[in-house]
């Protein structure tokens, strides 16, 4: 059963850190995209993030300041998030295309996690 759970969410003041987790249980990630997703309250799921065996991507929001990793021994990817802004704050979810070869280039997520809540406040 292919199961995503998100982790490590919680408050943090602006520019703070934090690193979300994204345990991937039922398939082998590192042969498929895994990307990371946000929803803040009233506004629509944003990608921020992608990552393949072949290549990666970052929104422009996110750039320079989020960094996505995996650990294939734990079937696990994370998301380093660093100088955080209010405007972060979002629900935070990750996805994952189970396409054979998928890659970062147009994936379609068909499996979600539950989500994994960031605020960023003073």
């Amino acid at each position: 059963q292919v199961q995503l759970v998100e982790s490590g969410g919680g408050l943090v003041q602006p520019g703070g850190s934090l690193r979300l987790s994204c345990a991937a249980s039922g398939f082998t990630l590192r042969h498929y995209a895994i990307g990371w997703f946000r929803q803040a309250p009233g506004k629509e799921r944003e990608g921020v993030s992608c990552i393949s065996s072949s290549d990666g991507s970052y929104a422009d929001s996110v750039r320079g300041r989020f960094l996505i990793s995996s650990d294939n021994a734990k079937n696990m990817v994370y998301l380093q998030m660093n100088r955080l802004k209010p405007e972060d704050t979002a629900v935070y979810y990750c996805a994952a295309d189970l396409r054979p070869r998928s890659s970062c280039q147009k994936p379609t997520y068909d499996y979600w996690g539950q989500g994994t809540q960031v605020t960023v406040s003073s």
